[in-house]
């Protein structure tokens, strides 16, 4: 039977044409997504492209994941930032969802407008073991209500606390959810529960929000975030099958048009001696979303972390070449960079400079610590220094004159030896555009996925 998959992007949507009984790709398409208008223009124009290098195709099933407009916006809210706030975003994180702000503690009256201003389409609230602090999490709940914004709740903290927030939600009106503790035991996980729950909500919420409604009902199954069909491409690549032997551990860095995105799948345990580890026990499948790192919509935040000057002086141009570019990326998203340009050298750096920036921030990261017995360390998220592979996904990568170039910024280097960065990793990169693709596929045909990601994943 013939497979189209959908991945709906911020900035592009992309079409994989699968036939698997030949167990192959037949081609891929790409077109602009028409977010302002109607998402399915930009999926009958990739469509129409498919068709014109394979001729007349007819599929059987239409599989799609979607980040369009940004993707699944979300706030989470716990009780203590090393703990339960941290639980929730990686809550948050691993299903899919743009984490946009955590919060800790009791919201103040500043927080609360925040939150309206940043008009989130769900929020995570979390805080308390089973059993303990519930006083936090309630004064959180009556807050949200205050807040005139359209989103769900869902409520994952203090099980001794469910009934007072159902209380809560339902006098208010405010659409909620109740799940399991995200933290039920000090430093226990259980974000499962609630990923599930959004997950659910993405499906009845987004789906409407983004214009997606029509693909929908061209699908057999539901559309679900870009970002969990590329962490299930992640660990099914890294994993493997019963039957399909896997790559072991690995770290992707997918650079969008609003995100950039990290994904580790490996223990993350201590390469170090003398370390004590510190905080929450990482996951072994890890999604960090950094929201200010994107290459077009959130472009401007992203160049607000780099030195202009330094760039420039690397790329020996003047500054107002390379601020110009980003003044035209800023307000034509579609526009893209001439081969062999100058425009696509700034491009390249400044996509160097997002892997590095969300590298730091996805890593674990070492701290001396003295003692009478002498100096040792801790660790606080996870080591990924021996890590042998780093996979490059997204458009400025695939294009890239360099992708390898754009691929060190995950490198640990001699200046920045407090992250726990990958030290000497093989660069592999998904030069169709699949992984989105066979995170969807795998779900049906695990061992076809995994067979096609390695066919197809090229070693830099």
């Amino acid at each position: 039977m013939n497979i189209l998959t959908a991945d709906i992007g911020s900035t592009y949507t992309k079409l994989t044409a699968i036939d698997t009984v030949e167990k192959k790709i037949l081609a891929t398409s790409t077109a602009f997504t028409t977010i302002g208008t109607d998402v399915v223009e930009g999926f009958m124009s990739a469509y129409n492209k498919l068709e014109q290098r394979v001729g007349e195709f007819r599929y059987d099933e239409l599989l799609c994941c979607s980040s369009a407009a940004g993707g699944l916006k979300m706030v989470s809210l716990g009780l203590v930032p090393e703990l339960t706030a941290k639980a929730a975003k990686l809550a948050a994180a691993s299903a899919g969802a743009k984490v946009v702000k955590t919060y800790a503690f009791e919201l103040s009256q500043a927080e609360q407008n925040e939150i309206f201003e940043i008009n989130p389409d769900l929020v995570l609230l979390c805080g308390g073991t089973d059993g303990g602090n519930k006083e936090v999490i309630l004064a959180n709940a009556r807050r949200l209500c205050r807040v005139e914004r359209p989103f769900t709740v869902i409520a994952a903290g203090n099980k001794s606390a469910s009934f007072e927030l159902e209380e809560i939600f339902r006098a208010s009106g405010k659409p909620f959810v109740i799940t399991e503790n995200v933290m039920p035991e000090f430093n226990k996980l259980n974000i499962e529960p609630a990923r599930q729950k959004i997950k659910e909500l993405f499906i009845s919420r987004i789906i409407k929000a983004k214009g997606l409604s029509r693909i929908q009902k061209m699908c057999k199954t539901d559309i679900i975030p870009t970002p969990l069909a590329v962490l299930n491409a992640c660990e099914l690549l890294s994993k493997g099958t019963k039957n399909v032997s896997g790559l072991g551990d690995l770290l992707a860095v997918d650079i969008g048009g609003a995100t950039t995105d990290v994904y580790s799948i490996c223990s993350g345990k201590p390469t170090l001696e003398n370390v004590t580890l510190k905080g929450l026990p990482e996951p072994v499948s890890k999604r960090t979303v950094e929201g200010d790192l994107g290459m077009r919509y959130s472009l401007p935040s992203l160049v607000g972390e780099l030195d202009m000057d330094t760039l420039s002086e690397e790329l020996s141009i003047d500054k107002s070449i390379a601020i110009d570019w980003v003044t035209a990326c800023t307000q034509n998203p579609d526009l893209l960079a001439e081969p062999g340009s100058w425009e696509q050298e700034i491009e390249e750096l400044i996509a160097r400079n997002a892997v590095k920036i969300a590298m730091e921030r996805h890593a674990g990261t070492y701290q001396p610590v003295y003692t009478p017995f002498g100096q040792v360390f801790t660790l606080t998220g996870k080591d990924l220094s021996a890590v042998p592979f780093v996979i490059g996904i997204g458009g400025v990568i695939i294009n890239a004159r360099q992708p390898r170039y754009i691929l060190e910024g995950a490198k640990l280097q001699p200046d920045d030896f407090m992250f726990a960065k990958p030290k000497d990793p093989d660069y592999l990169i998904d030069k169709r555009y699949i992984f989105a693709s066979m995170g969807l596929l795998s779900s049906a045909y695990p061992d076809l996925a995994l067979t096609l990601l390695k066919q197809e994943i090229t070693k830099q």
